[in-house]
């Protein structure tokens, strides 16, 4: 007998393809991987890959995110960021463990660990 699937949990994988070009803001509950182009914010409450030909301009909200393409603008995960070698990132970085392959470019400021639950003070957490 089979089983109807009627779940609607975070599972969900989202693609942006090469050669797609988007302006706005997107929001998702699933992961999402982006081969082409977001011009606008993206919010996901699951992994966000930027593979080599992807490109994105603005901020990134995510748990984790593994990037090999291009983006610019502030970079908040939650978990583990990494930065592949032919990754280009420009902006802040805001995250609780990163990876950076050699080769990779990053140019701006990162806040990593515990500081990133205590942004909003400026001062690391005191113990």
């Amino acid at each position: 007998m089979a089983k109807a699937n009627n779940n609607t949990d975070s599972q969900g994988i989202n693609l942006i393809g090469k050669g797609t070009c988007i302006t706005g803001d997107v929001a998702s509950d699933g992961d999402i991987r982006i081969d082409g182009e977001l011009n606008g914010n993206l919010d996901c409450s699951g992994r966000v890959v930027i593979g080599v030909s992807g490109k994105v301009t603005g901020e990134i909200k995510c748990k984790n995110s593994e990037i090999s393409g291009y983006q610019k603008g502030k970079l908040k995960v939650e978990q583990l960021l990494s930065l592949k070698s032919s990754s280009k990132v420009y902006g802040e970085i805001s995250t609780g463990k990163l990876s950076i392959e050699p080769g990779a470019l990053f140019s701006g400021s990162c806040v990593m660990g515990e500081q990133t639950k205590h942004e909003g003070s400026g001062e690391p957490k005191k113990a």
